[in-house]
């Protein structure tokens, strides 16, 4: 029975693939250089400063290759790690190099983060073997992702022109909704234009065809109305409550986009598909964990008369956590 048990596993998990791990190392290179410069920015330092600019731009290039050689699914959720690294109170590397205290709910929240993410990592879809960005451009326009970008950007449309300037000072879903929702499309075509660049720098030019600019076109596009509509959240409302329910999501949209556009869950079975999401849920529950106990040790340090202040945003309708506060965390 136990030899059946482990015919059955090995059939079902045959280990990570070359592109696969490429993925994951510069996944989590980006996720390592991006918390890091929140923890060289927080140290207040002005050579430190622009040490930390670097270290984003680095990690978000790492972030972009890594899109090339591994799915959406494995990259996306690995993000989380960053929080671990960058997060006040609640992070190693702030607790070394801040020496600030890192609270018993924190370490708890980092290690379902770490425990989320490797059980994805483990359980990844591989990588489809693709040689032309013509190809992906096919995947772009069959008619499943033609009808979730259709639904896509007309909800991006109607909050925009509709919501936006009636709620968007007081309903934080508002903003982070359209973050999100571009976002995924974003993630699809940095993907496409990254296996492009990947494949013309082993020798197969794909700059000569139209498909390959008009991925770049959407992305910076994309991009722009992410970053503008990201901003306006993280200075209308607190950093703490933008950060969690963005990172869910921005990533539960972007694996729904990858799903339908690269198939990731065709070369999968029920088990991987179940563990995978199984995965996903644990890193969502220390992401929260993780924020919760930094506004948690944050409110033990706030004198009276701010709490006073909150109570009253409460009764305006803004939330005992969406202070309406500028934030150093925009970009």
């Amino acid at each position: 029975m136990a030899t059946e048990v482990s015919h059955s596993w090995s059939l079902s998990y045959k280990g990570m693939t070359s592109d696969n791990i490429k993925g994951l190392v510069l996944a989590l290179s980006s996720s390592v250089f991006i918390g890091a410069s929140f923890i060289v920015k927080k140290k207040g330092l002005k050579k430190a400063g622009a040490s930390g600019i670097r270290a984003v731009i680095v990690g978000e290039i790492a972030n972009f290759a890594a899109y090339a050689f591994a799915p959406a699914i494995l990259v996306t959720p690995l993000g989380a790690l960053s929080i671990i690294i960058r997060h006040g109170r609640n992070a190693v590397l702030a607790d070394v190099i801040l020496k600030e205290k890192l609270h018993i709910f924190g370490i708890l929240g980092c290690v379902l983060c770490v425990v989320g993410s490797i059980t994805i990592v483990l359980h990844a879809p591989p990588e489809g073997e693709i040689e032309s960005v013509k190809e992906v451009w096919d995947l772009a326009t069959e008619p499943g992702f033609l009808l979730y970008a259709a639904l896509v950007l007309t909800a991006v449309f109607i909050i925009i022109f509709r919501y936006i300037p009636q709620y968007g000072q007081t309903h934080i879903m508002v903003y982070i909704g359209v973050c999100s929702l571009v976002g995924s499309l974003s993630v699809m075509s940095v993907k496409a234009l990254g296996i492009a660049l990947k494949l013309t720098l082993s020798g197969m030019n794909q700059l000569i065809y139209p498909q390959t600019w008009a991925f770049a076109a959407v992305v910076i596009t994309c991009v722009i109305t992410q970053m503008n509509y990201l901003n306006k959240a993280l200075d209308t409302f607190n950093t703490a409550v933008v950060s969690p329910i963005y990172y869910v999501m921005f990533t539960s949209l972007t694996i729904l986009a990858s799903v339908i556009m690269f198939k990731d869950w065709d070369r999968q079975n029920a088990t991987q598909i179940v563990t995978e999401m199984c995965g996903f849920v644990t890193i969502l529950s220390g992401t929260f964990l993780l924020h919760k106990t930094k506004d948690m040790v944050d409110g033990m340090c706030t004198s009276p008369s701010m709490r006073n202040s909150k109570h009253m945003d409460e009764e305006n309708g803004f939330g005992q956590e969406g202070i309406p506060l500028k934030r150093q965390d925009s970009l």
